[in-house]
């Protein structure tokens, strides 16, 4: 049997989710998660980290121990494939260690142009393929010369399905990091404050005490903005109770998609979505109440919480869904990595 070193970030468990298509197709599956920016990231090393004016030297001293550590599993373990979620703690040496014998995957997550990306932006100079959620990082590298390809997120249909609920008592639920995004914050409250008699809940962090103990404490509509992040199994639960749900990307998603697009069509919930030219063709016959400015958000809205407009609401959610099973998956993404590597 061919076994996979799975080495990640603990990235909403999606590290897990990948683990499980490799097992669907056949691999034994090891997964080794790490913290960023310093393994362990937590207790008295978090905090020494956060205010210490050595960061970076801290940051090497732990990718140097954690090198040390990898290179043992990898050596007893002996995979055909290493997979990692943009490896931000992986040195680039010890890729080129493991391509000696193994086949070196890459899935960057989040844009390769951020600038807390700058260390894994050329892992792809030691891989054998690097996947890019954002069309425009395989553009990025296409322009100096390199290969990557696009590959969006996907929807583990284990944690996200149907889960039928006759009436549906919350109609617009949006569930995302919120304060890292003016975007979503402007939309956010356009919505809530149009919206006044609709039942609005908002999952994410939205005023973190770390970031303002004062904002965290004065913060307002708390029925509304929970301010805090819940775990993949809630966040199902909540889209069968739900008529809509709202996804507003990030400022760096130009011609992607994120996770939450997937895993709400996945549910089976409604979902209103920003368009860009990747998401128009997944869906171009409605499927998803698409958007490309604040009234066509609004008016978006208005015509899913009419009433009159139930069943149609439904068999779109419906078609979605099916759009996502049957193409969408983490299998279907796993399976297109080990094609192109083969």
């Amino acid at each position: 049997m061919k076994k996979v070193l799975i080495i990640s970030s603990p990235f909403f468990d999606y590290q897990k989710s990948v683990g499980f298509a490799f097992e669907s197709l056949g691999y034994e599956v090891r997964i080794e998660t790490y913290d960023e920016p310093i393994h362990p990231f937590k207790g008295l090393l978090k905090w020494r980290h956060k205010f210490s004016s050595r960061k970076e030297e801290l940051r090497a001293v732990s990718r140097a121990k954690y090198d040390l550590y990898i290179k043992q599993v990898y050596d007893s373990y002996m995979p055909d494939i290493v997979f990692s979620y943009n490896g931000t703690i992986l040195l680039d040496e010890r890729l080129d260690y493991f391509r000696k014998k193994s086949k070196v995957i890459f899935w960057m997550y989040d844009s390769v142009q951020r600038p807390d990306r700058e260390r894994c932006k050329l892992h792809i100079d030691h891989a054998d393929a690097v996947f890019c959620f954002e069309e425009n990082d395989v553009e990025f590298y296409r322009n100096i010369g390199k290969t990557a390809y696009f590959l969006p997120l996907a929807c583990d249909t284990s944690i996200y399905y149907p889960i039928d609920i006759e009436e549906k008592e919350i109609d617009i639920l949006f569930v995302a990091t919120i304060y890292t995004s003016q975007k979503r914050i402007r939309l956010l409250q356009q919505v809530v404050n149009h919206f006044i008699d609709a039942k609005i809940v908002i999952y994410g962090w939205y005023k973190p005490f770390v970031k303002n103990p004062i904002q965290w404490l004065l913060r307002g509509k708390r029925s509304i903005y929970k301010n805090r992040n819940i775990p993949p199994s809630e966040v199902n639960s909540l889209f069968s109770r739900t008529k809509i749900a709202l996804n507003i990307h990030h400022e760096q998603t130009f011609h992607g998609a994120n996770q939450r697009l997937f895993e709400a069509c996945g549910a089976g919930v409604y979902q209103i979505c920003d368009a860009n030219p990747y998401i128009e063709s997944l869906f171009p016959n409605g499927e998803v109440g698409l958007y490309h400015n604040e009234q066509e958000l609004i008016e978006c809205i208005k015509w899913a919480l009419d009433p009159a407009n139930r069943t149609e609401r439904e068999r779109r959610a419906k078609a979605a869904q099916q759009i996502i099973l049957q193409g969408h998956t983490f299998k279907d993404r796993v399976s297109e990595m080990l094609k192109m590597i083969e």
